[in-house]
């Protein structure tokens, strides 16, 4: 009975602490301010942590989403603030030029090497997957490497890394006919070749931008950006080379993207936009909350980090758990900036 007490003592505070938990935002910046960059519009974000208190985060911008100016840029945070952001990637190909696209960044876990995963192409139907490495979190950046034919890399959320170290990358398609499929790219290599497992693609379900978390059973899950009106959901038990039916999450979606992890208390937390679609594509992003769930499909909204009106667009949310367990939030903020969020 003794020995047993510490074991029972954890397992009534990780009880205890799931059920009563409840995120609380610590600080909320932009990181960066009007004037101190030379683009008129951002988008898509991604958040990675660097080191202790250290943070790294990169996003597209230009004039405008899809024109050729449109190149990836970067940020360091530390010592508290975020510091001026320089351009780390472009689009330019031979003799020609292309936008880029949603940025993500990836640490691997066996090493020391951070990868930027990005996409070239005239649209997202056409774009083409690229990626750059640093040795030195994310200061310098290698010459960018087309990744192979019919493969994408991830498309919006950060690749997932096995207990095993096979990494699985949550992507997605989106055809010339506006037809959405969701895969997932596996490497058991460290990234050297690639797999395609598609997620039902016998269904008439169109979803894109999966985010990948795990269970503590070790089936492996995906929610989606959807045409439904609802996050969508699929689960695999053989991690992820096979994949179970779509099913709609409680969790409306106007046609938008979400992001989502499993935190260190074994909850599961997203951000997301509370709407339907409306007849614009861009409707339905006025608003983001971030909800909570024990079991992936049933989620409880737990806090509101904007409530805006009409012409407001707070959209495409990325999400990290750092080391020290502090929440970090990046998200587009009507365009015009990149707003980090951290949560306890």
């Amino acid at each position: 009975m003794k020995n047993i007490a510490p074991f029972l003592a954890f397992l009534f505070l990780t009880f205890y602490s799931c059920k009563s938990y409840k995120p609380q935002i610590i600080s909320s910046h932009q990181i960066f301010q009007q004037g101190q960059v030379g683009f008129k519009e951002c988008h898509a974000s991604t958040i990675q942590s660097i080191g202790k208190d250290s943070l790294l985060a990169c996003w597209f911008g230009g004039t405008h989403e899809s024109n050729p100016d449109v190149v990836i840029w970067s940020s360091h945070y530390a010592n508290g603030r975020w510091q001026s952001p320089v351009q780390v990637a472009d689009g330019i190909l031979a003799d020609k030029r292309y936008p880029t696209w949603n940025p993500v960044l990836y640490q691997n876990p066996k090493n020391d090497t951070l990868y930027l995963f990005y996409k070239i192409g005239p649209n997202p139907r056409e774009w083409k997957g690229y990626v750059k490495y640093s040795l030195d979190k994310g200061h310098r950046w290698s010459t960018p490497k087309a990744l192979p034919d019919g493969i994408l890399g991830p498309i919006k959320n950060k690749p997932f890394t096995l207990s095993n170290g096979d990494i699985v990358s949550p992507s997605s398609t989106e055809s010339k006919d506006e037809i959405w499929k969701a895969h997932i790219e596996i490497s058991r290599d460290q990234g050297k070749t690639w797999s395609i497992s598609n997620i039902r693609p016998d269904t008439s379900i169109q979803v894109i931008q999966p985010s990948i978390v795990q269970h503590s059973d070790g089936r492996i899950q995906v929610l989606c950006r959807s045409k439904e009106n609802k996050v969508m959901a699929a689960f695999s038990t053989d991690k992820g080379v096979t994949w179970g039916s779509w099913q709609a999450t409680n969790l409306l979606n106007p046609n938008s993207a979400t992001d989502a992890i499993r935190l260190k208390n074994g909850l599961f937390m997203i951000v997301y936009n509370p709407a339907i679609a409306g007849k614009d594509w861009w409707e339905g992003r006025t608003k983001l909350r971030v909800a909570i769930s024990k079991d992936g499909l049933q989620w409880n909204d737990a806090l509101t980090l904007e409530n805006g009106v009409k012409g407001d667009e707070y959209s495409y949310p990325t999400i990290i758990q750092d080391a020290a367990g502090l929440i970090h939030v990046t998200y587009t903020w009507n365009r015009r900036g990149i707003k980090h969020i951290i949560l306890k």
